[in-house]
């Protein structure tokens, strides 16, 4: 059986880690060495690091960071930003990432996520899937970090890059980022109905009660979250024993049994 995640997500903005409200009003919230250090001894499940600045300025990845924080890290790492040739994700992992995460250069060009997974392998492949409403309701795709908006649906968009190979999603509500209000479960049903491989949700958890929901009810296989971790006392460690606690299938470690579901028990 496969274990639920629990992932920190960090999004870099030159040398900064930033953290937003619907992509937009970035605010500071430290470096990136120190955070990733935080997260490497508390023993997350995952961590994605996100270059937010890269592809809004036509740039590739930072490979030098990338670097800096593989050397710092014994936990499977997700980066992306700025990716748009099989050339990036071999510079990626090179510097010593496990997977990449790929995003806006697939709206054009699609064929990029198979040319990468029959080099690299699917599990190497996330595509992150950004979505707003529109007026009718409809779940849209948007690239660049959220500014620009794509004539295709969520659900359109997971065929086209399943087809391709993707390993896995990583679906993020804008309206939902940063709010912590909880996860856009309604885009995860979406997904979820015409999606095969596994989903990381993101975009608004507020509470380990918000993990649990996305997780049991509505089909995530992981769940991404940032600002419960930065502005919060809730933990990834705290999670992971809370969701234990609720019947789910997480990954066992000595640090997350020091921590009881009770000391982080929180409402919906």
């Amino acid at each position: 059986m496969l274990k639920t995640r629990i992932i920190p997500t960090l999004l870099l903005k030159g040398h900064t880690l930033v953290k937003d409200r619907q992509f937009a009003g970035q605010r500071p919230v430290g470096t990136l060495l120190p955070a990733v250090r935080v997260y490497n001894s508390r023993d997350v499940d995952e961590l994605v690091i996100l270059d937010v600045a890269a592809s809004r300025q036509g740039r590739g990845p930072d490979i030098s960071a990338i670097e800096r924080a593989a050397a710092e890290v014994r936990v499977p790492l997700s980066i992306g930003g700025g990716v748009t040739t099989v050339a990036d994700f071999e510079s990626i992992l090179q510097a010593g990432a496990d997977k990449v995460v790929v995003n806006s250069a697939v709206f054009d060009d699609p064929t990029i996520v198979r040319a990468a997974a029959d080099r690299f392998g699917s599990q190497c492949v996330i595509v992150s899937i950004d979505v707003l409403r529109d007026a009718t309701g409809r779940f849209m795709c948007v690239s660049h970090s959220g500014s620009s908006v794509r004539n295709v649906t969520l659900e359109e968009h997971v065929k086209i890059v399943e087809a391709q190979g993707a390993g896995e999603l990583l679906v993020c509500s804008i309206e939902h980022d940063g709010e912590m209000s909880g996860y856009d479960l309604e885009a995860l049903d979406s997904t979820v109905s015409v999606a095969s491989v596994p989903i990381i949700l993101s975009g608004g958890c507020g509470s380990y009660a918000h993990m649990h929901l996305a997780l049991s009810e509505h089909g995530a296989s992981a769940v991404a979250a940032a600002s419960i971790f930065h502005f919060t006392e809730q933990t990834p460690l705290g999670a992971r024993a809370y969701l234990a606690d609720q019947g789910l299938h997480v990954r066992d470690s000595e640090i997350a049994t020091q921590e009881t579901a009770t000391q982080h028990l929180q409402k919906p």
